[in-house]
């Protein structure tokens, strides 16, 4: 397939996902904010600031113009942080097609409004339901970007747009699945950053694999809890878009919410940890945001608030947990 795609966001994910586009055979414009990264990425072939070690394929272009990357593009893709969007696509969205399909990259939800990235993404551009999906699923940049096999979910309301996105980016080392259960895809994305910087937090106090597992599990739980009141498949959280992506993000170095709760969980104050970290660890924000969802549906979310209290309420992590760990017995489900 040749098509011409968009992708808004020269970070980590952006630059990733724009070679696994360009390798199914789409012509795709990058487009960054700094003029003097962009002529980089063109002089050098590659993503100096975030991945130096990786040569960007021939299809490939960067511009610093949003018209010009929006300009005929059938696909946009936003990989950009999440609480930046609204703002960012008020900007962009007269710039494209009409019937251009917007794609979200991101795994947050809004402060404030408590929005998921596709309705954030409905609401400023006016579009229909059905030219907007997400793409989601275990899929870490610096693995995607080195090409090594891995999967995702392509989630649209309307399944032949899915298969149209799906087809875009399908290569012989990047497969995507669709689906068209939007809310449960995001959720799944956007919880496991909380979940990952609970792991982060227990590992650098010095925890071990039981523990680790044990959020992990009853954090899907949460995450399943959350995203069936809202109308989500609960079938979803045990794929890709789930356990797929809570495993891989809970699980890996690579993992910036990981390793932002690792440093808080070994004694970093926020700032400190803020200051260690070079990129947008999404849950520091979301954690908030989806305790503020949760609470909107009733939803009992414990880790998830313990997160918020440990990263915004100055609760010392040895004293969250203890509390955590003291809550009235419970049947499992």
């Amino acid at each position: 397939m040749t098509a011409r795609c968009a992708v808004y966001g020269t970070g980590s994910w952006g630059t990733a996902f724009a070679m696994v586009l360009a390798d199914a055979g789409c012509e795709v414009a990058l487009w960054g904010r700094r003029p003097e990264l962009v002529a980089a990425i063109n002089t050098t072939r590659t993503n100096p600031e975030y991945r130096p070690d990786v040569t960007l394929p021939p299809g490939v272009t960067a511009t610093s113009d949003p018209a010009a990357a929006a300009a005929g593009a059938e696909f946009v893709f936003l990989a950009v942080p999440s609480q930046s969007l609204r703002a960012n696509l008020a900007e962009w969205a007269p710039l494209m097609r009409s019937d251009a399909v917007l794609v979200s990259l991101m795994k947050g939800v809004e402060l404030g409004t408590a929005k998921r990235m596709s309705e954030v993404i409905e609401e400023v551009a006016k579009t229909d339901p059905g030219h907007v999906a997400v793409l989601t699923g275990p899929n870490l940049a610096a693995e995607i970007a080195a090409r090594q096999p891995a999967t995702a979910v392509v989630a649209c309301r309307d399944e032949e747009v899915a298969r149209r996105i799906q087809i875009a980016c399908h290569t012989n080392w990047f497969r995507p699945y669709t689906n068209t259960d939007v809310t449960g895809c995001e959720l799944g994305g956007a919880v496991k950053n909380v979940i990952a910087l609970a792991v982060g937090i227990a590992d650098g106090m010095g925890m071990g694999d039981n523990t680790k597992a044990s959020l992990i599990t009853r954090g899907l739980a949460e995450t399943t809890r959350l995203g069936v009141a809202m109308g989500a498949d609960p079938h979803t959280f045990a794929g890709l878009a789930g356990m797929g992506d809570l495993v891989a993000t809970c699980s890996s170095p690579l993992s910036r919410n990981n390793t932002f709760g690792h440093n808080l969980g070994r004694g970093m104050s926020l700032a400190e940890a803020v200051a260690a970290t070079s990129q947008t660890a999404e849950g520091v924000k979301s954690c908030e945001s989806v305790a503020d969802l949760a609470r909107r549906h009733g939803v009992d979310m414990p880790i998830t608030e313990t997160v918020v209290d440990i990263v915004h309420n100055g609760k010392a992590p040895a004293v969250a947990v203890k509390e955590l760990m003291s809550r009235s017995a419970k049947p499992e489900r």
